[in-house]
């Protein structure tokens, strides 16, 4: 007769298996954003996730449903990120520089952030990161003075959103390479809105 122990499943135990290696979650949305970075969101496949975490390919949907789900977490994950760093801006151009240095340090989320036929559209947690970050830009808008340009501050936060996410787009797509050349971008920017923008 087989001993207790011979009868025993040969197989590693929990705390050896690879999804049970920490924040599963927070693996799988830093293996998502790299592969964004190199490839653009439509290189993201959840099973190419799960092999990279050494999971198994079911266990992504656990924590985010599907590929639109993972979406909108990176996109809620990226409006966080920018609210947090417009929050302290001093004025409008301070906020501007802030949100081409945000593209710059997060290039997967800022792609992901405004593409709305990726997510799903009435999450709470990516609609609520969202107005953190409309309210933080709006604050910033709201030492412009519209009235130099003929226009309400609406619409002078529509341009200022403009120059910014324009400049930090092109920025990221390397069509201001020859532009901008060897100088720093974030100075450059600095500079345009200077030029384009009157802040208090």
């Amino acid at each position: 007769m087989a001993s207790a122990e011979t009868d025993k499943p040969n197989r590693p135990d929990k705390q050896d298996r690879p999804y049970h290696h920490g924040d599963l979650r927070h693996a799988i949305l830093t293996a998502a954003l790299d592969v964004i970075t190199a490839d653009g969101p439509a290189g993201l496949s959840l099973r190419d996730l799960a092999r990279r975490a050494g999971v198994s390919h079911a266990a992504p949907a656990h924590h985010f449903r599907d590929r639109t789900g993972l979406l909108t977490a990176i996109a809620a994950e990226g409006f966080a990120l920018l609210a947090a760093a417009l929050n302290d801006a001093s004025d409008l151009k301070d906020a501007g520089v802030r949100y081409v240095r945000f593209a710059r340090e997060h290039p997967a989320h800022f792609q992901v952030m405004f593409a709305p036929g990726l997510l799903r559209a009435d999450d709470l947690e990516l609609t609520t990161a969202r107005a953190l970050a409309t309210d933080a830009l709006r604050t910033s808008v709201s030492a412009v003075h519209a009235e130099d340009f003929g226009i309400d501050s609406r619409l002078a936060g529509v341009a200022a959103w403009s120059l910014a996410h324009g400049f930090a787009t092109l920025l990221l797509s390397h069509n201001l390479d020859g532009p901008v050349g060897d100088r720093d971008p974030e100075e450059v920017f600095s500079t345009l809105a200077t030029t384009l923008f009157r802040t208090s």
